[in-house]
């Protein structure tokens, strides 16, 4: 499937949905919307001398797409960036074909302790850097980062659920703003995270990255173009969305 007019020519896109702010329900009138997704280069580019491009970055609107084998190691590897394309709201996703409803079911396959552990609170970490080096005026935005990625790694951690919407996002908002005021009131809260992180929780010590590999496998066959003359896969894409 090509990607639709709200995406990048060419690209036979997966899954694909609103993220970010929009997705956090911390968006306000003017700000961005965010989309990522996941599509899949045909089967016989894979083996050439060039490797095909995997990623797709555009701004304007601001949109961010992972081929498959790529995205999949990134949400291996507990990336909240990209795990949350597969727990959106059903009502954000904008392109979602039956290979994209299989990658949503095989969800928790990705999760792990330690990854969600790691990532999470690496990124964290990184959006307090970003509070300590910006002026006060431009702290907020990685204040509600932090805040958020620490609440969503604790639900993750202690439930097995990641919720992309937030219970909440005034109280974030709010905290946001005092913690851009003062940055150090992160700290206890970063440090009061890592403990919860480091108990038993509902979340498995590693990945079950076989059926992802399996899936994988089903999306290079069903990308796998016919030579000239020859007859389409059976369930390979043939049309292009608009």
């Amino acid at each position: 499937m090509l990607l639709d007019g709200r995406g990048v020519a060419g690209v036979r896109v997966v899954l694909s949905g609103v993220v970010g702010s929009t997705a956090y329900g911390l968006a306000r009138p003017g700000s961005d919307v965010d989309r990522l997704g996941v599509f899949a280069v045909p089967t016989q580019e894979l083996h050439g001398l060039d490797r095909p491009r995997e990623s797709v970055v555009t701004t304007e609107p601001d949109r961010t797409f992972h081929e498959v084998a790529k995205w999949c190691r990134l949400a291996l590897a507990g990336n909240p960036t990209v795990t949350e394309l597969v727990w959106l709201p059903d009502e954000l996703y904008e392109v979602r074909t039956p290979l994209g409803e299989e990658l949503i079911g095989l969800r928790r396959s990705f999760l792990s302790a330690g990854a969600v552990r790691s990532a999470y609170l690496g990124y964290a970490d990184q959006q307090l850097r970003k509070l300590r080096a910006r002026e006060p005026e431009r702290r907020a935005k990685p204040a509600r980062h932090l805040l958020r990625l620490v609440e969503q790694a604790l639900l993750l951690h202690e439930t097995g659920e990641l919720q992309v919407r937030l219970a909440d996002p005034e109280r974030v908002r709010e905290l946001g703003e005092r913690i851009a005021a003062d940055p150090s009131l992160a700290e206890p809260l970063l440090a009061a995270a890592a403990e919860r992180l480091a108990r038993p929780g509902a979340l498995p010590p590693t990945p079950d990255p076989a059926p992802v590999e399996a899936w994988l496998r089903r999306v290079r066959l069903a990308h796998l173009d016919p030579a000239p003359g020859q007859p389409q896969c059976a369930g390979q894409p043939s049309g292009i969305t608009g």
